[in-house]
């Protein structure tokens, strides 16, 4: 049985088989992506000059954060007239006299939104007390289908960002969302199909005079929670008048985030204290495929993807082995996904998103399968359903048993 396989991932040498697996090409779908101002969208910071890394960062930390080059001569960052997740109305100028590190985030989004949103609660945590209220994080909704304000505001409480009083999550009607977009050069891809969108992960830092100082991304590595959040903090410190500003806390990147995960690469063990079980490693030690799941709680396709991995683990009994990984979550609402999902593999809580990170997710869930020798196989973002990963499994290895 041939798997498809996205050839662009192979390594040379590689066997077919060890892919890079797309829902896409498994269900061999070709979604329809209507695109707003992605035409005319354009970059809009100002060429520079200088790679010198921002202070208070180190290299491997301004890495992590995908930092732009400093501007020579930042632009004004375009305005807006939005209204927040607590129905006020929010003008861009009244925010004039503050930092503002902004981003576009999709209300419906409870994969890669929720890790950033981890980490701007971290960052806001790295903080001193005064420098707190010089700054403000703000969001502009990217998601034309869900625009009411309670829609924002659902997001916001369900990820802990409503206890910030300096986070701001604002929407608008499509039009002034998309215009909005559009003049910070953000992509927005629209799926009708599903009213779902792709949009682009630009941080823009903007001076308490409205320049853009600083731009950042929001990438595959960016789950580790405590460089990112302290990155993002001294991005903001920094843009703040020097008398102004104070010690930020939180920790650089002492190092690089370890490569080695990808296709056919033999990882290092996944570690992290047990949520469910006597967990020690992913090793496969035992000789056998290793399935592993990155899932979050507030992660709504993980709630479809972790009762499924369940059961296909019930059924391949001791043939395949999984293990579970929590991102981001606190112990008892991972205890509490697993209990109510009544999970009985293997699970590690990963407080920080370290693990997430070392093997770059760039959403949730993330499903990682690994050969009896530890050689990673598949890599697969977003939801594996259990038909897709069963018949992966089985193209691994013919002698699985069935599938009850």
């Amino acid at each position: 049985m041939t798997s498809p396989v996205n050839s662009d991932r192979d390594k040379p040498g590689v066997p077919g088989w060890m892919l890079w697996v797309s829902s896409a090409a498994l269900l061999i779908v070709i979604a329809l992506l209507v695109t707003i101002g992605v035409a005319n969208a354009k970059p809009i910071a100002s060429p520079s000059t200088t790679n010198a890394v921002p202070a208070g960062l180190n290299q491997a930390t301004a890495d992590l954060l995908g930092v732009s080059p400093t501007p020579t001569d930042p632009v004004t960052a375009p305005g807006y007239r939005l209204t927040d997740q607590h129905g006020q109305v929010i003008d861009s100028s009244a925010l004039r006299g503050r930092v503002i590190v902004l981003t576009f985030n999709d209300d419906r989004c409870l994969d890669q939104c929720a890790m950033l949103a981890t980490d701007i609660i971290a960052a806001d945590h790295d903080l001193t007390a005064a420098v707190r209220a010089r700054i403000a994080f703000v969001s502009i909704n990217a998601n034309p289908y869900y625009p009411r304000v309670a829609d924002v505001s659902t997001w916001s409480d369900q990820h802990g960002l409503d206890a910030l009083p300096n986070w701001y999550f604002l929407t608008g009607t499509p039009a002034q969302l998309a215009a909005s977009a559009r003049s910070y050069g953000v992509p927005i891809q629209l799926d009708p199909a599903t009213r779902s969108v792709s949009h682009g992960s630009q941080i823009f830092v903007i001076d308490p005079g409205g320049r853009i100082v600083e731009q950042a991304a929001f990438g595959a590595e960016s789950a580790d929670t405590v460089p990112f959040g302290h990155g993002l903090a001294a991005l903001a410190d920094d843009a703040l008048p020097a008398g102004q500003r104070g010690v930020v806390g939180g920790a650089n990147l002492s190092t690089v985030v370890p490569g080695g995960t990808d296709i056919g690469d033999t990882p290092a063990p996944v570690t992290g204290p047990a949520l469910v079980g006597a967990v020690t490693t992913s090793a496969s030690a035992h000789g056998r495929y290793t399935v592993i799941d990155f899932w979050s709680s507030t992660c709504t396709a993980c709630n479809i993807q972790l009762p499924d991995d369940q059961a296909e683990a019930k059924s391949l009994g001791k043939a395949v082995a999984f293990l579970g990984v929590d991102v981001g979550d606190d112990p008892a609402s991972g205890r509490a996904t697993t209990a109510r999902d009544r999970i009985t593999f293997p699970t590690l809580r990963d407080p920080g998103g370290t693990q997430a990170a070392r093997f770059r997710v760039s959403e949730l869930p993330y499903t990682v399968v690994l050969s009896p020798t530890g050689t990673v196989l598949v890599r697969h973002p977003g939801l594996f359903t259990t038909e897709e990963l069963d018949y992966v499994l089985h193209g691994l290895d013919t002698a699985l048993p069935p599938a009850s």
